[in-house]
């Protein structure tokens, strides 16, 4: 499996806007061969065609790009400002039924908005070249914040379809993948009624509760933080119980890579390895420590838990990141843990992601940016694609 963090990693250095740390779209590698009919269907029931509108926009491996209704690549220009200084990149749904556009290959975000059309500025980022000014719902000031929207993102190239659902920066719209090819593949789809249980069961854990703007969104946590909404310190209390467990005793973490073994000396908790007969014979050059983590770390795969597409470094701060969002870390001396039942069971536990989870028909969900460690994340992808279906599911 392509990780997401590696799949999509390149558009906050081209975007002049806000941005989240290490995910983001990035370029495809390799051209695929032709285009990819992409069915956008209407199943909102709160919601008619006319009033819902699909933008897709991403990179094609050298410039910021999007999709025009007719299904053509055309790079985002300064010039498509409009006299109201935003771009009209919308894509309107047919007045019934389902709307198909051909997609090209790129990788890239379907937002999808509702009741009225985002507004999506064309700028000139750091190196002057045209970059676009994306959404940022969890930030009161951006001019989407009124906007009821949300997105799905995917890379499409000569390697396949990868695409996701994802609730890392926030959820608003209940939102499905469909992907066929090689295998038919669903996920994203969410439980009868599950959108207002969301609202309400954030809303009803402890520290989370400042995360629900009305019922137009639940803001990720890692956002909240940022805004003042949600306690920076939140996590500290999972960290130092995780740091104590293993200053007297070995904890074991297994990638792709091997096994490593780690300890805790005063605030480093340090892993050998890979060993065992899983190892690759590339060891790494020394030993590979972590400091304590603090909860922005946790919650946005940054700083001390930043997660280099190395092969060893990378994965080891997933893993131990995705342990303390589900609060299996402590507990747990062998990870990652695969038993979803052993996740979020502790009191200080992400339970944005939780609720997530416990929302989708399949148990997957992208609550957080490591969620798809032990594959929990809603993604998909298929090396022999054939069509790709974003469904808008109930409120």
């Amino acid at each position: 499996m392509i990780s997401r963090r590696t799949l999509l990693g390149g558009l906050a250095a081209g975007a002049a806007t806000a941005a989240v740390a290490g995910r983001a779209i990035g370029a495809p590698t390799a051209r695929a061969a032709g285009t990819l009919p992409l069915h956008l269907v209407n199943k909102s029931g709160a919601y008619a065609n006319g009033s819902v509108w699909i933008y897709i926009l991403g990179n094609d491996g050298t410039q910021q790009v999007r999709v025009t209704p007719d299904g053509k690549l055309a790079p985002v220009a300064v010039a498509d400002n409009g006299p109201d200084g935003f771009t009209d990149y919308a894509i309107p749904l047919a007045a019934t039924g389902t709307t198909t556009v051909q997609l090209p290959p790129m990788s890239g975000r379907i937002y999808t908005s509702l009741g009225a059309k985002l507004k999506i500025k064309a700028v000139a980022d750091g190196n002057g070249k045209p970059a676009l000014a994306y959404p940022a719902g969890w930030v009161a000031s951006d001019p989407n914040y009124d906007v009821l929207h949300d997105c799905a993102e995917f890379t499409y190239n000569s390697g396949g379809m990868f695409c996701n659902t994802t609730m890392v920066d926030m959820f608003s719209v209940p939102l499905a993948l469909h992907l066929t090819g090689s295998g038919d593949q669903t996920t994203g789809t969410l439980k009868d009624g599950a959108r207002a249980r969301i609202f309400s069961e954030v809303k009803a854990a402890a520290g989370f509760d400042r995360l629900v703007v009305d019922d137009r969104r639940v803001i990720a946590p890692g956002h909240g933080l940022d805004s003042g909404l949600f306690a920076a310190d939140y996590f500290a209390p999972a960290v130092d119980a995780a740091w104590s467990a293993y200053a007297g005793k070995d904890l074991t973490v297994t990638t792709n890579a091997g096994a490593f073994t780690g300890r805790v000396s005063g605030d480093q908790l340090t892993f050998t390895g890979p060993q065992g007969r899983g190892a690759r014979s590339a060891a790494p050059a020394g030993p590979i420590a972590f400091g304590k983590p603090s909860t922005r770390d946790v919650l946005f795969c940054d700083g001390v838990l930043a997660a280099p597409n190395d092969g060893v470094r990378g994965p080891l701060a997933a893993v131990l990141g995705a342990a303390l969002n589900r609060s299996t870390l402590a507990t747990h001396p062998a990870q990652p843990v695969t038993d979803p039942a052993a996740f979020y069971q502790q009191q200080v536990t992400n339970h944005y992601a939780r609720v997530m989870h416990g929302a989708t028909q399949d148990g997957k969900a992208y609550g957080f940016a490591f969620d798809d460690v032990a594959g929990f994340a809603s993604y998909v992808e298929d090396h022999a694609p054939k069509e790709l279906t974003l469904t808008l599911t109930p409120f």
